[in-house]
C-alpha cells in the first residue's frame, strides 16, 4: 500500500460521497446531492466543484506534483471510484439507467482530469462493496449481495475483486433464476433483481394483498406473520438463495454476506435466505454460511478507499 492521502469516491444516482484516509489522521467523509439532471458535462462540473472544495478542506491547492508524504496541499496519492454504471475496460460508460446522460462518457479521461496528481482506478460499486465487506469480515473468499432498489454484489477471491476490472463486474443481480419470470431492466426476464429487489418484492406483495404495499406495510406484515407478506418475502429469499447456491457450485466462497437497505430493514430476511441455501445444499457440497453484512450503506465507499490503497 502506498502511503499518503487516499480518496474513495462513491458515485451514486442521487448523491456522491467522499472518504479521505491518511495514516495518522482520522478519516474524513463528506457527500453532496446531484443537481437536477441535465447532462454529463453539468454533472462533471458539479463534481469538479465538490473536489475543489474537498481539496481546500484538505489543505488547499490542486497539487499536481508527486504528492510525497501524507498529502501535499490538497493532493491525493491515489483515488478509487465506485461506479453504479457499466463501464468498459477502456473506461467508457456503456450504460447507466439512473443517469443515461453519462452513456458514452470517457470516464477514464474525466477522472484523470479531476485528479492529475493521483493514480486513479474505478470499479463497480457492488464489487467494491464486496471488497470492503471482505476486509471487515477478515475473509479472503467472500460473496456479497446488496439488496435494495436493485440487487448488486461482488465476489472476492484471495483478497481481490473477481473477475477484475479488466473483465467486467460481478453482475449477480442479472443471473437468471426464473426463465419465464418478471421482466428486468436489463432486457431479460427472471433475473435475481427482477424477482428479489425491494421494488420487485413490494410489487409482488401488492398483488398478493390486492392493494398497494409500502416498505413499512410489508415490514409490519412480516412482523405480524401476514400470509401475503411472508409469501412475498419468501419468493425473494428463494431467488437470492438460488443465486447464492449457483455461485457456490462454481466459486466456493467461504462466507456469504447480505446487505443493502431492503435486506437490512426487513426482519428475518437474511435468515430466510440462509435457510433456503441450506435446504438447497446437495450431498457432498455443504452450504456456504450466510450472514448479514456489517457496513451498511458505507460498503461501496469503504471499498473505493480500499481500491485506492491498492493502486
Amino acid at each position: 500500500m502506498r502511503t499518503g492521502r487516499h480518496l474513495g469516491v462513491d458515485v451514486g444516482g442521487t448523491k456522491v460521497a467522499f472518504r479521505v484516509e491518511s495514516e495518522g489522521e482520522d478519516p474524513y467523509e463528506v457527500s453532496f446531492p446531484w443537481n437536477e439532471r441535465h447532462s454529463a458535462t453539468a454533472d462533471l462540473a458539479q463534481l469538479a466543484d465538490a473536489v475543489g472544495g474537498l481539496r481546500a478542506r484538505m489543505g488547499g491547492g490542486t497539487d499536481t506534483g508527486t504528492g510525497t508524504g501524507a498529502g501535499t496541499g490538497g493532493g491525493f496519492r491515489a483515488v478509487g471510484v465506485a461506479m453504479p454504471a457499466t463501464v468498459d475496460p477502456a473506461g467508457r460508460v456503456l450504460t447507466w439507467p439512473s443517469r443515461p446522460e453519462w452513456t458514452g462518457l470517457d470516464l477514464a479521461a474525466a477522472l484523470r482530469g479531476l485528479f492529475p496528481e493521483a493514480a486513479v482506478g474505478w470499479a463497480d460499486d457492488g464489487d467494491l462493496g464486496a471488497l470492503a465487506e471482505a476486509e471487515a469480515a477478515g475473509c479472503d473468499r467472500l460473496l456479497y449481495l446488496g439488496v435494495g432498489t436493485g440487487v448488486g454484489g461482488g465476489f472476492v477471491a484471495d483478497g481481490a475483486i473477481c473477475p477484475g476490472t479488466a473483465l467486467g463486474s460481478f453482475e449477480i443481480g442479472h443471473v437468471v433464476v426464473e426463465r419465464d419470470g418478471a421482466p428486468c431492466v436489463c432486457g431479460r426476464r427472471g433475473c435475481v433483481q427482477a424477482v428479489a429487489s425491494g421494488p420487485a418484492t413490494l410489487r409482488r406483495a401488492s398483488r398478493l394483498r390486492g392493494t398497494d404495499v409500502t416498505f413499512e406495510a410489508l415490514r409490519t406484515g412480516v412482523v405480524q406473520g401476514a400470509p401475503w407478506a411472508l409469501a412475498a418475502l419468501d419468493e425473494a429469499g428463494a431467488a437470492l438463495a438460488a443465486a447464492v447456491v449457483s455461485v457456490h457450485e462454481l466459486l466456493h466462497p467461504r462466507l456469504t454476506l447480505i446487505g443493502g437497505g431492503f435486506a437490512e430493514g426487513m426482519p428475518g430476511f437474511v435468515d430466510r435466505v440462509a435457510r433456503e441455501v441450506s435446504r438447497l445444499a446437495r450431498d457432498g457440497g455443504p452450504a456456504t454460511p450466510v450472514r448479514p453484512a456489517v457496513l451498511g450503506g458505507l460498503s461501496s465507499l469503504r471499498g473505493a478507499c480500499a481500491l485506492a490503497r491498492s493502486l
